[in-house]
């Protein structure tokens, strides 16, 4: 530091006290300007704030805009679909297989063309006779929709138009209906939907937050996933019975946002009434509160209001900078008016003192400037190793991601191996027992084997897409399957070897209108009891008179119990502690690579489930399978996925 000198002084009269004054008066209209710069900020904010409020209402009436510009565009279309003849011929003939396929192509090619979601037809019972994603496991052919009120509208008023969760695709969609007429008589209703998911991923760049609610204050779109199907407060019981009695929304996920309204004004902007939200999350972590100054506006053909929020707390933060400015422009100005003032008074008597402090400061910035370059050079310094560890995380990502990758391809080629053994047999049995039926001229039964080939087709190129996901989490939803009919289309795949095996089959299920619904997926557990089924029937080889027992029982907890119980010789003790390892297996070599019980067990457990094996205290082995029970009043709607 450079210390200024000692410097005489001579003494001070009437002439050296007018600039002491001159300071005195500079210095209290500074701090009034400051005073004044401060009882501004309310005012500097209320404007600032209505600037946001005005770029955040044009951008609210340009959503409404384009939200009411896809509805209308859409309207029109069922009553145009609904003259199509061919429409009107399925529906006086609905079993006419000549005629279905080409109708569900003809309405997946407008699908297409129109840029639609879906496109099906329903007779006037609710079913759904033809459809665009018919080529889709979760087709809507067969699902019926009279529960919706698009469906009953239509038949009652000439056009539906509702919004909801798709019970069967899982997506939220806008629905329009119209009749289809025989002259006078309607013979069903042809429905068009579109799905709204689009015009979120256009929201999410804005800071503001953009959410829609229908007519019951539930967030039907948001740009944040975690507001979706909340409520801006408490649903009264009407709207809860009607929202369940037509499937609307998932009745569990309804709970109101924690949030409190109260209404403002501002004289900058009176265009549109404003409310201030304090809405409180705690979803991404510890509880945080944030206020808004919501707009809204009315959609009024679908009962839709646009909200969108914008964030009180940004003018502030903005209104504080430009106060610092500010400060800073008032400090800077009077400073330069005392320095003239001093100048101006006592020049000749200053310029040695002027001079010392201009070395000072010169000496100060001089100092300031080496902090600052050391400053500068050590955040360079801590800028490139970050940008050198970020390059070293993302290469180890990487290689992490591509050993993953190798992984589940090696997995994935010993379970093809395994799991296409027992399809390609019931193929080659079937394409034996067609070419035998040609042979003698039974050309019904030869089309129905080779009907059964192309079946066994689609279940296999089913299998290796789930097998393609053996060493990590299946990413498909789960749904309430009926456990009847995977049984039973799991029986029909061995009838062949059961017959040939001689094997006594008993099964001991419930009556036949007491439908089993457990949560799963009907292909893999289908896989799972083939599986266990050609396990049982490999043990019991060298039995004389070979019996199975198959049995459905109702367990606690909700879930339901299969048991599949054999007689053969049972499991040893070492078996049983590596039954579900991968690659272990009894069997002889180049019988089996001891995957088939290992896969079991990854799928089940997917399910929610548990499989179990243990000796059966007659004799034999028996495995059992425990799986969820489904929920009986949603029973088409996808659920999530139980963690592994």
């Amino acid at each position: 530091m450079v210390t200024a000198s000692t410097q005489k002084t001579r003494p001070l009269g009437n002439s050296a006290k007018r600039p002491r004054r001159n300071l005195a008066a500079l210095a209290l209209v500074v701090m009034v300007s400051l005073a004044l710069s401060v009882a501004a900020l309310p005012q500097i904010e209320e404007r600032l704030m209505g600037g946001r409020l005005r770029q955040d209402e044009a951008t609210m009436r340009l959503v409404t805009e384009v939200i009411r510009g896809a509805l209308s565009r859409t309207e029109a279309l069922p009553a145009l679909i609904a003259e199509r003849p061919i429409l009107r011929d399925i529906l006086r003939d609905p079993d006419n297989t000549g005629l279905l396929p080409f109708a569900n192509e003809q309405l997946r090619q407008t699908a297409l063309s129109l840029d639609i979601s879906d496109i099906y037809v329903m007779d006037t019972f609710g079913t759904t006779i033809a459809a665009s994603n018919y080529r889709l496991d979760r087709s809507f052919i067969g699902q019926n929709f009279r529960f919706r009120p698009y469906f009953t509208d239509a038949l009652d008023n000439g056009i539906g138009r509702y919004h909801a969760l798709g019970t069967t695709s899982g997506q939220r969609g806008y629905y329009f209906a119209a009749p289809i007429f025989d002259g006078t008589r309607i013979l069903g209703v042809v429905a068009v939907k579109i799905t709204l998911d689009r015009f979120e991923a256009a929201w999410r760049d804005s800071d503001s937050r953009i959410f829609v609610t229908d007519q019951h204050g539930v967030i039907f779109m948001a740009d944040r996933s975690d507001w979706l199907f909340r409520t801006l407060g408490p649903l009264s019981e009407a709207a809860l019975e009607e929202v369940q009695s037509t499937r609307q929304y998932p009745i569990t996920l309804l709970t109101p946002l924690s949030l409190r309204r109260e209404a403002v004004s501002l004289s900058d902007f009176r265009s549109n009434a404003l409310t201030r939200m304090v809405i409180t999350t705690s979803e991404q972590g510890p509880e945080q509160r944030q206020a808004f100054l919501a707009q809204q506006s009315l959609i009024a053909s679908a009962g839709w209001r646009v909200n969108i929020l914008t964030p009180s707390g940004s003018a502030r933060t903005e209104a504080l900078g430009l106060l610092a400015i500010l400060w800073l422009v008032i400090l800077i100005a009077g400073l330069s008016a005392a320095i003239l003032l001093q100048r101006r008074a006592q020049l000749l008597e200053r310029i040695a003192a002027q001079r010392e402090l201009a070395e000072t400061l010169e000496a100060r910035v001089q100092e300031r400037t080496r902090d600052l370059n050391s400053a500068n050079t050590q955040l360079r310094q801590e800028v490139e190793e970050r940008t050198r560890t970020e390059d070293r995380l993302r290469q180890t990502q990487a290689e992490l991601v591509q050993a993953g990758k190798l992984a589940a391809l090696g997995q994935m080629s010993a379970a093809l191996s395994h799991e296409f053994n027992q399809p390609l047999a019931a193929v080659k049995s079937y394409a034996e027992n067609a070419a035998t039926f040609l042979d003698r001229g039974r050309g019904d039964e030869a089309r129905e084997n080779i009907t059964r080939i192309s079946h066994m087709a689609d279940r296999m190129a089913s299998i290796s897409k789930h097998l393609r996901n053996f060493a990590r989490r299946p990413q498909d939803q789960l749904r309430d399957i009926p456990l009847r009919a995977v049984i039973r289309d799991a029986l029909d795949l061995l009838d062949p070897r059961l017959r040939r095996a001689k094997v006594d089959l008993i099964l001991d299920l419930p009556p036949e209108d007491d439908e089993i619904m457990v949560v799963g997926g009907r292909v893999r557990l289908q896989q799972v009891l083939v599986n266990l089924l050609s396990n049982a029937l490999d043990a019991m080889a060298d039995v004389s008179a070979p019996i199975l027992h198959l049995s459905v029982t109702d367990e606690a907890d909700d879930m339901i119990a299969l048991r599949l119980r054999d007689q053969g010789h049972g499991l040893s003790q070492d078996a049983q502690a590596q039954l579900f390892d991968p690659f272990f297996t009894t069997k002889e070599v180049g019988q089996g690579l001891g995957l088939g019980l290992s896969i079991s067990y990854n799928i089940i457990r997917d399910f929610g489930g548990r499989i179990e094996a243990r000796n059966h205290p007659e004799g034999g082995a028996e495995f059992s399978l425990h799986l969820r029970k489904a929920a009986p009043e949603t029973p088409s709607a996808p659920r999530e996925m139980k963690k592994a």
